[in-house]
């Protein structure tokens, strides 16, 4: 199943609890840059970071990963400061 499809299914459903079920159930995330700021300073940074808090370079990976599957499923998306 693809994005569009489980989107799809999701927006058909009667209540917001639902639809975000179905997209969770189909591995459908949705996130902003500020939370896959912290995820890629989670798996990237770890425990082992010389850092508590995602810094710039964190921010910037989140960026150019949101601009990259922007382009992957063909929105043209660029990233953005």
């Amino acid at each position: 199943m693809t994005t569009r499809d489980a989107l799809d299914e999701a927006i058909h459903r009667d209540t917001v609890d639902d639809a975000m079920s179905v997209l969770i159930e189909r591995e459908v995330w949705m996130a902003d840059a500020d939370t896959l700021t912290q995820a890629i300073h989670s798996v990237y940074c770890g425990m082992m970071a010389d850092h508590e808090q995602p810094n710039d370079k964190d921010r910037e990976q989140a960026r150019q990963l949101i601009a990259a599957i922007g382009r992957s499923i063909g929105t043209g998306a660029t990233a953005s400061r």
